[in-house]
């Protein structure tokens, strides 16, 4: 899995050399893209309902991206890499290791929020490229095994196996974003929330 995470990792930070115009240009073509392959899937989408969505030449379009498969990879690295950061940081403020993987939560839900598309353009990659799918969902078990590992050595949780533990949290954040945010359009209720919460750290804390 690291080559694959090199690839896309390198790819993902292709924009860093763009000047400002030409960043605000991909980013708006990111933009549209997530649109048109939300609504109308990976197969169904072309190259030209995309620079339509983003009023853009087709041209324009391959300034930036080789194909339609690139622009959905790239879209999905950005999804990524972007949430990713999103965790992170509403993490980096708790003073404990429970209270950190709850605000980790939060930052989730709050992402899909603002972007309801996530959850087709993701679950697409499944017959679009089963290693884009798998590359996605293993960056993300990483995080949490990081912050698991750290929360195991200050001794705030169990020592288990925390890969599994990891697709654990994972899956429960996965369907409650996709129960109530995204086929609901609301936030998570907090008595559902709470109640995952202590499904987990019940669970995972030691007592």
């Amino acid at each position: 899995m690291s080559e694959i995470n090199t690839k896309k990792d390198n790819a993902a930070n292709d924009n860093l050399n763009l000047s400002k115009k030409g960043a605000e240009t991909r980013r708006k073509i990111l933009d549209a893209a997530e649109k048109v392959f939300g609504r109308k899937g990976y197969f169904e989408a072309s190259i030209v309902n995309i620079t339509q969505e983003a009023e853009v030449g087709q041209g324009t379009f391959y300034n930036y991206f080789q194909s339609k498969k690139d622009v959905y990879d790239q879209l999905i690295q950005h999804y990524n890499r972007n949430l990713r950061k999103a965790i992170k940081e509403k993490m980096t403020s708790a003073t404990t290791h429970e209270e950190a993987q709850r605000n980790g939560f939060k930052a989730f839900f709050n992402w899909v929020k603002d972007h309801p598309e996530l959850y087709s353009i993701v679950q697409q990659a499944i017959v679009v490229d089963q290693e884009l799918y798998r590359w996605y969902y293993a960056k993300l078990a990483d995080g949490f095994l990081k912050s698991l590992t750290v929360g195991v050595q200050d001794g705030e949780f169990k020592d288990i196996h925390l890969e599994t533990i990891a697709y654990c949290l994972m899956s429960i954040g996965q369907f409650l974003g996709m129960r109530w945010v995204f086929w609901e359009g609301q936030n998570v209720p907090d008595e559902v929330f709470d109640s995952a919460m202590t499904l987990i750290f019940d669970g995972i804390k030691k007592s």
